[in-house]
């Protein structure tokens, strides 16, 4: 059965991305492939923001992988916006938030952005600009000539989220970005995320094993099982926002969730 955010439906009009019946498994030295995913089926809304949750090593990472196309399934078909990712040619409209930041030290915060931009034939003026344009986004347009060791943890985040939005992404794919940032600070990044979100209309998905950020985040969480990963249930979060996780309905929520995982 098909796991939605919306309705189980097979209609894949205002779907952003489609998982279809996709399995992967990974081969290991001298013993039996390791089964990852098993029959995985999503549809994705457009420019909604969806948590996949789950337990270390259910394979939450390996299933965005596969969408963003750097990792092929098995079995089963990935859809982005209708079209098959063996056919889709415009991959420059998905980003891909790593877990690191991923800044090259020797850069500039300014220089770290633009570099998202330099596989194409843009003018250095308008890659500069563009980039100037996207850490105004985060906040960060006063750090534009600082080193990535001259900024703290949290703006480093900010910088490596500029990068990924200065695409000017419809889809933006999110490796539990915010894993190793202090608390206060990632309570920070949510809300940053968040105010993007609501300004780009963007569609979000995110890996996470922290049930609070899914509730705090999410329209929809999806939770998988334990290895070999499958769609236990797709949790629709209807709660206004800004959302506090302590509040009563917020708490309940991440109990239901908890209880899944």
């Amino acid at each position: 059965m098909m796991a939605t955010a919306t309705a189980m439906t097979e209609n894949t009009i205002g779907t952003a991305i489609a998982v279809q019946h996709v399995s992967k498994r990974f081969s290991t030295a001298g013993r039996e492939s390791l089964h990852v995913l098993d029959d995985i089926s999503l549809q994705l809304p457009a420019q909604a923001v969806v948590a996949i949750l789950g337990a270390s090593g259910c394979g939450k990472s390996t299933l965005l992988n596969i969408i963003s196309g750097l990792v092929r399934p098995d079995a089963g078909n990935i859809l982005i916006n209708g079209v098959p990712t063996g056919s889709f040619q415009d991959w420059r409209s998905i980003s891909y938030l790593f877990q690191e930041d991923r800044l090259l030290p020797w850069r500039t915060a300014l220089r770290n952005v633009e570099f998202a931009l330099e596989a194409g034939n843009m003018l250095r003026s308008e890659r500069r600009q563009r980039a100037l344009e996207a850490l105004r986004l985060v906040g960060l347009e006063n750090f534009a000539d600082a080193f990535p060791h001259q900024l703290s943890g949290g703006m480093r985040s900010r910088v490596a989220l500029a990068r990924s939005l200065v695409l000017e992404p419809c889809i933006l794919l999110m490796d539990e970005p915010f894993s190793k940032l202090d608390a206060l600070t990632r309570a920070q990044m949510h809300v940053e995320l968040l105010r993007i979100h609501q300004l780009k209309k963007m569609t979000i998905v995110f890996v996470t094993h922290d049930v609070e950020e899914a509730v705090i985040l999410a329209d929809t969480v999806v939770v998988m099982s334990p290895r070999p990963g499958r769609i236990r249930q797709a949790v629709p979060v209807t709660l206004p926002r800004p959302r506090d996780a302590t509040e009563p309905a917020a708490a309940a929520l991440a109990h239901q969730l908890k209880a899944l995982i």
